[in-house]
């Protein structure tokens, strides 16, 4: 069983930063991807960011030059430095890790980021 725990959610103002954290209690030596997904209120869960146990990465274009992936595999932590936020950012931001050859799904409980004056 594979456990997300994220954290460093909060209250940012406009133009403020903000680096989320997701460990994982285990992530299988195999070929995975992590991600960061955001759902803001009334609208549908979104990728914001992933990246490949390779380390290559893929970008929403809604942040791109604004965040910035990255993952410490010794750690087992998933990171998302979000520069430059906006209001648009705001929202519960959930780690996710699909791991290709089990087919195995596994999400973070969520922590809110919300960007306001």
């Amino acid at each position: 069983q594979v456990q997300l725990v994220e954290s460093g959610g909060g209250l940012v103002q406009p133009g403020g930063s903000l680096r989320l954290s997701c460990t994982a209690s285990r992530i299988p030596n195999t070929i995975n991807v992590m991600g960061w997904h955001r759902q803001a209120p009334g609208k549908e869960r979104e990728l914001v960011a992933r990246i490949f146990s390779s380390g290559t990465t893929n970008y929403a274009d809604s942040v791109k030059g604004r965040f910035s992936i990255s993952r410490d595999n010794a750690k087992n932590t998933l990171y998302l430095q979000m520069n430059s936020l906006k209001p648009e950012d705001t929202g519960v931001y959930y780690c996710n890790l699909f791991v290709f050859e089990y087919e195995l799904n596994v999400w973070g409980q969520g922590t809110l980021v919300t960007v306001s004056s």
